[in-house]
C-alpha cells in the first residue's frame, strides 16, 4: 500500500531525476501558489494515490497488448496539476512554442513531449492528467476542502514549523491571505 505514495520519490538515472526537479519546480510550485502549501501538500498526497490507482486499473488492460513501463517519479502528479489549472483556468487560448492553442490542449501536448523523456512512463503520465481533469471538472469534489480548514491547518504542526524556516517559501491556506503577500 505504502508504493501507492512511494512511487513518486523513484527515479532510476540523473536525467530522469533533473526531469522531474524542472517539472516539481516549474508546474507544481505554480499550483502551490494557487492553492496554497496545506492544499497542495494534500492534494500531492492525492494525486499520487489517484493516479497510481488509475495507472493499476489501466496497466491490467493496456498489458495485454503492449509492454508497459512502472510508474515512477513525480511526472504523474505534476501532470495532474497542469490537468487542473488548465481545466480552471479562465484564459481560452495561449502560445504553445510559439503557436496559439487552446489552454486544454497544451496538457495533451505536453504527454507527447513527456513521451520522450528518459524513464517516463506514458501510461502513469496519462493517469495522473486524468486524474487531474477529473478534480478540475469537480468529479473528485470530496478531496476539496474549505480554505477555513486550510488556515486553521496552516496554525498546527508540521505546517507552523514550516512557516518558520527561513529561505522557504510559505504559502497561506486562505485566498485573503494569498492576496495580502502577494501585493506586499
Amino acid at each position: 500500500v505504502h508504493r501507492l505514495v512511494t512511487y513518486i520519490f523513484v527515479y532510476e538515472d540523473l536525467v530522469s531525476l533533473t526531469c522531474g526537479a524542472i517539472i516539481i519546480w516549474y508546474f507544481a510550485g505554480s499550483f502551490e501558489k494557487n492553492v496554497g502549501t496545506v492544499k497542495h501538500c494534500f492534494l500531492t498526497v492525492a494525486f499520487a494515490i489517484l493516479s497510481a490507482l488509475l495507472y493499476l486499473l489501466l496497466e491490467t488492460v493496456v498489458s495485454r497488448a503492449s509492454e508497459v513501463e512502472d510508474a515512477k517519479g513525480f511526472m504523474p502528479v505534476a501532470f495532474a496539476m497542469l490537468g487542473v489549472s488548465t481545466t480552471r483556468s479562465r484564459m481560452k487560448r495561449t502560445l504553445f512554442f510559439g503557436v496559439r492553442v487552446p489552454v486544454v490542449l497544451v496538457p495533451w501536448f505536453m504527454l507527447c513531449i513527456a513521451w520522450f523523456i528518459p524513464g517516463s512512463s506514458l501510461l502513469s503520465n496519462l493517469s495522473g492528467l486524468l486524474a487531474g481533469e477529473a478534480y478540475g471538472l469537480g468529479y473528485c469534489f470530496c478531496l476539496d476542502f474549505p480554505e477555513s480548514v486550510g488556515s486553521k491547518l496552516d496554525r498546527v504542526f508540521p505546517f507552523s514549523l514550516l512557516r518558520r524556516i527561513p529561505g522557504l517559501k510559505y504559502i497561506p491556506g486562505s485566498l485573503a491571505e494569498r492576496r495580502a503577500l502577494e501585493n506586499s
